[in-house]
């Protein structure tokens, strides 16, 4: 025999009971809502800032290389100056080039401030020296214009490349590239106008007034025939601690021992902010389930004020006969339906925001590819924990409302 309780008639009753209660004290239910709105909404918002976030760093310290080496020459005391013997140079990085099988590209650079004359104005510079492969390194981005080329290395060419803000600042109005400049008694022809793909954390020579010449001019205009900076990559991420071992070793093995190298590499900071991000979303996502677990607790005493209100209309449907599993169903319904609506309200404001967050960027200049992601994980997740909210804090008052006797409940004034 079928049991009542089983059939879609009990359940269909329950639910219009529910529904009509929680019809007939609107406000009430709508005040109680609001806590698990703003807790769902939060747990969704929260997960997509600390993914947002995230994503934000990973790329920045990507674009600089995240399978990056970078190498430079230790001065043996803060008032000593290093020997030139000491330092880096090409010999060192050709070396790098031929003998170690994990680099795929390397570059070297120096730097020296300089001045520039401009139709008769001077202008401060950074004059930076770089090698044939500084651009794939560094991931310049050139605006307008051409990079140095296999000539411009070989023969020493009097060109150079411009920063963006420099270019701006020597040519407000005119197009830069084919112009020339004055570098003491040589003159440069630009060719090209550039920028860094993305900000490098002071993890560059390139700054807002930077001039790029070719090294070989550099050395020869600077009388600095060695590197500041050396920079190889690896092919694939899992290179990296290989490749920055076989840079220190080679580079310790062609000078003298007691020369000292600082070598490093970005894959410290890249897991490192990974680690915080992952931390920070935790907290935050904490915080949302305390924001739910008091809504929660708001569910819970105002159903037990309701109980407390509708004892009468409970003593009397048990009396005509309704069990006890009819009363904690209704009950436990009116729980999940204002915790089930708040959570699909609140979900649905917060991918809303990052929704529109994201119509705004894409209206941006310069903002292909900038996009807020949204986890739907985090979607489920907050829905599911919003529901067992409702669920766990409406149990009690539930079953404190299937508990009544019918005699006591048709007394209660």
């Amino acid at each position: 025999m079928i049991s009542v309780r089983s059939t879609p008639v009990f359940w269909g009753e329950t639910w219009r009971l529910a529904l009509q209660a929680l019809r007939a004290n609107k406000m009430r239910a709508a005040l109680t809502m609001l806590g698990v709105i703003i807790g769902s909404g939060c747990i969704v918002l929260v997960v997509t800032v600390g993914l947002a976030g995230k994503r934000f760093i990973i790329s920045t310290i990507e674009g600089i290389g995240s399978n990056l080496v970078l190498a430079e020459a230790i001065s043996p005391g803060v008032s000593q100056s290093l020997n030139v013997a000491d330092q880096i140079t090409p010999a060192d990085l050709e070396a790098i080039q031929q003998g170690v099988s994990q680099v795929v590209q390397a570059a070297g650079t120096n730097v020296k401030p300089a001045v520039v004359t401009v139709s008769g104005e001077e202008h401060p510079v950074n004059l930076v020296g770089v090698t044939a492969d500084f651009e794939k390194i560094r991931r310049l981005l050139v605006l307008r214009g051409r990079y140095f080329d296999e000539d411009d290395m070989r023969t020493r060419s009097k060109v150079c490349l411009l920063t963006e803000p420099l270019a701006a600042e020597v040519f407000p109005s005119d197009n830069p590239v084919g112009k020339e400049i004055r570098l003491g008694d040589l003159r440069f022809t630009v060719i090209g106008i550039f920028k860094e793909r993305v900000a490098s954390f002071g993890e560059t020579e390139i700054t807002p007034e930077s001039l790029i010449i070719p090294f070989a001019l550099f050395r020869d205009y600077a009388g600095m025939p060695y590197f500041k900076s050396l920079y190889a990559r690896a092919r694939r991420a899992e290179n990296v601690p290989a490749l920055t071992e076989a840079v220190q070793e080679t580079i310790e093995s062609r000078h003298r021992p007691g020369a000292q190298f600082h070598v490093w590499n970005l894959t410290g900071i890249l897991d490192a902010a990974r680690h915080i991000s992952t931390a920070l979303t935790a907290v935050l996502v904490g915080i949302a389930l305390i924001a739910l677990v008091i809504s929660g607790i708001g569910i819970m005493n105002i159903m037990l004020v309701t109980v407390t209100e509708r004892t009468r209309e409970i003593g009397i449907r048990k009396a005509i006969g309704a069990p006890r599993d009819a009363i904690l169903y209704q009950f436990l319904m009116e729980a999940m339906v204002i915790s089930g609506t708040g959570a699909l309200m609140g979900i649905g404001i917060a991918v809303l925001i990052p929704g529109i967050a994201n119509f705004l960027i894409g209206l941006l200049p310069d903002s292909e590819g900038v996009t807020i992601p949204l986890s739907w994980t985090s979607v489920v997740v907050a829905f599911v924990v919003s529901c067992s909210t409702g669920l766990v804090f409406g149990y009690l008052p539930a079953s404190r409302a299937a508990k009544l006797q019918p005699t006591e409940s048709l007394h209660y004034e």
